[in-house]
Order: C-alpha cells, then structure tokens, then sequence
C-alpha cells in the first residue's frame, strides 16, 4: 500500500511538473506573439495571453475529455501574494513623479471619489436587477462586494494606444486613476468582508467609511515608512563599496516587506507597495551604485511584464472551466442577461463621475493646457471600461472555495465576471486604438513645436510612464523650470504646493534619507565613482 501512495504522490509530482513546463512555454510564446504584432499597436499582451488562454483551454478540454480546461489550479494566494505586488510596485517604481503630484487632486478625484461613485452605481443596479431575475441566494454584502469587484478597472489599452508626448495630462490622468482605482476597490472589497452588513444601521455605515479611511491612509503611511526605512539604511552603510548585489537584493526585499506587512497588518498591500515604489524611486535608488541603478529598474520592470502576462494567460484558460458552466448549464439565457447587465452598469457607472468630475476639476484650473477637454473625458471614460485580473481575483475570493463552487449564485457571478472581463479586454482592447484616433488625431502643430523647442522644459511635455527613469542629467536640467515662452512663463506659476515641496525636501528629507544630490561622498559610496554629477 505503501508502494502505491508513493507511486501515486510520484505521479502527482511528474504531472504537476509538465503542467509548469507547458505553462513557461506559453508565457514564453506570448511574449513573442506580442513582440510580433507590437509595431501593428491593435493587439497588446494582455490580449495575446487572453487569446492564447482561452485557445489553451479548448485544446485542454478536448484532451481531457471536457474535464478541465487549466493547467493550474487558481489560488489567490498566487495572485495577491506572488503576482500582484511586482506589478503595483513597478507602477509607483517608474512613476513621474512630478507629473503624478502636479495632478495628484484630480488623480484622486477620478480614483477614488469616482470609484465610491462606480461602486454606489453598481451595486444598487445589481440588488435592482438581479433580485428579479433570482439568479441565487445573494445577501446584501454579496451585491457590495459586486460594486467593488466591477468598479476596479484596467486601462492596459488605452495607455499602450495614448502618444505620452502628444497628451501628456491626459496619460498622467489614465495611469494615476487606474493605480488609485484599484487600491481603492480593494480596500472597499476588504472593508465590505470585515462588517456583517445584513443588518446594517447608521452606526455601522459610519464604523465601515471610518474603516476605509482607516485603511487608505494607514496603508499609504505604512508604504511611505517602509521606503524611507530603505532609503535610510542603504545610504547609512553604503552596501556597494563591498557588494552591488546586496543594494540590488535589500531593496528587492524592502518593496516586497512592504507588501507582506500591509497584508500581516490587514490594510491595503496595493496602496502600500504603490507608494514605496514612488518614496524608493525618489530617494534609495539614488542611493546606490550606477550598475545597481540600472539593475533595479529592469528587475523591476521585467517581473512586472512577466507577472501581468502570467495573471492573463490563466484567466483566458480559466474562462472555460467546465465545472462552474456546468452549474448555470440549464439556464445559458440568464448568465447572459447577468453579464450584459454588468456591462451596462459598468458603462453608466463609469460615465456618471468621469464627466461631472471633469468639469469640477476644470473649474480649479486657470490654464487651458491644464484642462480636461470633452474629448479627453470621453477618452477617460472609455480607459476605465475595461476590467481585468483584479475584478477576477475579487470575484473568486468573494463567490469561490479555493477556485471551486456549486452554489448556483456563486457560479453565476463567476462566470458573469469571466465573461465581462473577456469581452471588455478584448473588444473594447480592439477598439481602443481607432477610437482614440478619432479623438485625438495626431496635432502637427506639437509635433513641430516638440522638434523646434529643444529648450522647452521636460516637465511640461514629460511623460507619467517611461520605460526606465530619467538620467541624471536629465534630472538635473528639469530641477529648475525654463520656460521657452513668455506665455509659458505666465501660465506656469511659481509657487505651486511641488515649489513648497521640494523646498521641504532639499532642507529636510534629502539630508537624511538622501536621493539626488544630497548623497556625500565618502570612499565606497555610490558617489566615489561620478560625484560631481550629483551637484
């Protein structure tokens, strides 16, 4: 008997290891297939993994029978704590942070006002309309948590589609509402599941908004500590001077705490690693070697690529799984019907804060370049429809057992939830790149500019998102703003709350915690090699 177990768990062994083989295989076609239609811009990764899952799963299906469709079974354990952390921190990591914060109110404007908004909408339409159509026993915490699951967005798309250099605003705007709009989700998903919401009373909906506010600013505080921890401790013992590799190793480290400790604190991990990006970009990756430097931001960005093309290819596989349509089989119309409401929802959700927003953030704003046009707003809108791997990951913590359900409600939303994440993704993914052509052709008037002015400031036409962070030379030229224009000068003002911040920084933060051009030079240092470039 024994002999059997052992064959059996040997068998289990091997089986899991060709699943795990043919899973890196497919990660590793995806990204050819994506490199291979990038010039055309219709199709991004997140497409190509979708697609290639969901041809995957039908292969699967067919092999096994019609007994599963995956070659792993989902675990959210594997998305919230392997997989999603790389990708938030890159985010803050890469971030412009000037851009970010010169238009940080209207960024959590539209992340997180706009989403309480989304969230309100969604929900009620969901105890509205699904009640009539008795799809299960859904209680009222199970409606919410539908709000906060279909409120998190994913505009992968529409930011692969935008020109950073034509619409500067407008990518900072798209990107800084999608990280927000996510952390936000979540923390309203996590509150939801912390209060017994069936018997709901005035005293508990201010304990559950007292909650959320607890969690946005304690998760955002936790990830500011964490970074300037980080900052503090590789600028004091100057890791390089013996070994890069441990620079490069404790700030990989460091972000990854950061997220662990949110989780171990139950607060919000998404807020928290997002910030500790932005706080270890500002000051401890100044604080390292060059080679360190140039290290970090492609580890980074590489696990992040690789984490995103990962989530996408298990849910195209995942989209099939028979078991789940196996429950809702005898009732194919109203699984439909649920899907179709979702979108609707998620339409008139999105549309009733992005446009009154819009105009309230225009009226704070003086200059014209400062505000969003109708057709800027629409693009906005249209960034926010698409849902991906964070709704899937809420779904299945909220209606799954490890990754299984035979209650028919449960099934439903999952399969709901699957269906509007493949049909938003990849047709309205598809349509991204027309649409926002016809909404934003090309200006060749800024096209001329941009080659005629080679002196106008890199802030003004910077975009949020690069691929790696400036030089420091770069840096060093946009530390003081030059207007090319006397209409430049007029329009940007020059005590502004960035004016104030960095006059804090230089006098306060930048000493201790270092960052550029406050690292001394001291034998060993990140500053032994280059020192005068940091002046």
């Amino acid at each position: 008997m024994a002999i059997g177990i052992l064959n059996s768990l040997l068998a289990s062994d091997h089986s899991s290891i060709v699943s795990m083989n043919l899973f890196v295989a497919l990660l590793c076609g995806c990204i050819v297939i994506g490199h291979l239609l990038e010039e055309s811009r219709w199709m991004n990764e997140s497409i190509t993994a979708l697609v290639i899952g969901v041809c995957t799963g039908v292969v699967i299906l067919l092999t096994t029978g019609g007994k599963s469709s995956h070659l792993l079974v989902f675990s959210e354990d594997l998305f919230f704590i392997y997989l999603l952390p790389p990708i938030i921190f890159n985010a803050g990591f890469q971030v412009k942070k000037k851009q970010f914060f010169r238009n940080f109110m209207t960024i959590m404007l539209f992340g997180a006002v706009g989403t309480l908004i989304s969230f309100g909408i969604i929900s009620a339409g969901a105890i509205q309309f699904f009640k009539e159509l008795h799809i299960g026993d859904l209680q009222i915490g199970d409606y919410l948590a539908i709000g906060a699951i279909f409120s998190a967005t994913d505009s992968v798309c529409t930011l692969q589609v935008l020109n950073q250099d034509e619409t500067p605003l407008l990518y900072s705007l798209v990107f800084g509402e999608g990280v927000v709009n996510d952390a936000t989700s979540v923390v309203l998903f996590n509150a939801i599941q912390s209060f017994d919401l069936n018997h709901i009373n005035s005293t508990i909906a201010l304990k559950f908004v007292g909650n959320f506010f607890y969690l946005f600013i304690s998760s955002t505080l936790l990830g500011v500590v964490t970074g300037l921890l980080s900052a503090f401790i590789i600028k004091k013992l100057y890791f390089g001077r013996h070994s890069t590799d441990r620079e490069v190793a404790l700030m990989i480290l460091m972000a990854y705490l950061s997220y662990m400790l949110a989780e171990l604190f139950y607060l919000s991990g998404i807020l928290t690693v997002f910030f500790c990006g932005i706080v270890m970009s500002h000051y401890t990756w100044h604080n390292v070697t060059e080679s360190s430097r140039v290290t970090t931001k492609h580890a980074f960005a590489t696990l992040s690529f690789v984490a995103e093309i990962f989530i996408f290819l298990y849910v195209g596989m995942d989209a099939l799984d028979i078991e789940k349509w196996r429950v809702i089989s005898d009732s194919p119309g109203k699984s439909v019907g649920v899907s179709s409401i979702l979108l609707g929802l998620i339409l008139v959700g999105r549309a009733a804060f992005v446009f009154p927003l819009s105009f309230i953030s225009n009226l704070t704003k003086k200059a014209p370049h400062e505000k969003i046009e109708f057709k800027q707003q629409v693009t906005i809108w249209w960034a926010g429809l698409m849902r991906g791997a964070v709704s899937m990951a809420l779904a299945y913590n909220q209606f799954t057992s490890l990754g299984h359900t035979q209650v028919r409600g449960n099934a439903m939303m999952i399969t709901s939830t699957i269906t509007v994440v493949l049909f938003s993704t990849v047709v309205f993914g598809l349509m991204t790149k027309p649409l926002v052509r016809i909404l934003l052709p090309s200006p060749k008037h800024l096209s001329r500019m941009l080659s005629s002015e080679p002196t106008t400031p890199k802030s003004f036409f910077l975009p949020l998102l690069n691929n790696g962070q400036e030089s420091e030379a770069e840096q060093g030229n946009r530390s003081v703003i030059r207007p090319s224009s006397l209409r430049m000068l007029l329009t940007t003002p020059s005590h502004t709350v960035h004016y104030y911040w960095r006059k804090f920084d230089d006098a306060f933060m930048r000493p201790v915690f270092g960052g550029r051009g406050f690292v001394p030079f001291v034998p060993g240092s990140p500053t032994e090699q280059n020192g005068p470039q940091w002046q």
